[in-house]
């Protein structure tokens, strides 16, 4: 069994290695509402603009030098100014 205390510290890594959020593989967003570890999951919290996106078909978290850290084919339509949630759970399998 993984003790709490090590996958927190694995979210923590994470944490470290996520600078910013492309969408659709151009579309970057590196200010961050919330980005935050609690216990082994990390969130993060931005907005996508209405003006600047209409439709999420791919979310990619990257690092500092662009490097896809992540990747999710989603299909999320934007009618208006939109605060994203994403997490990512540390857990053991």
């Amino acid at each position: 069994m993984i003790t709490s205390t090590f996958l927190h510290d694995v979210a923590v890594y994470v944490d470290g290695h996520i600078d910013k959020v492309v969408l659709n593989g151009s579309y970057e967003i590196t200010d961050f509402q919330v980005k935050q570890v609690t216990d082994s999951t990390l969130a993060l919290n931005y907005m996508v603009r209405v003006a600047d996106v209409s439709l999420i078909t791919l979310i990619e978290l990257k690092d500092s030098s662009n490097n896809v850290k992540t990747t999710n084919a989603v299909n999320v339509p934007i009618a208006s100014d939109t605060m994203m949630l994403q997490t990512i759970e540390v857990k053991e399998v």
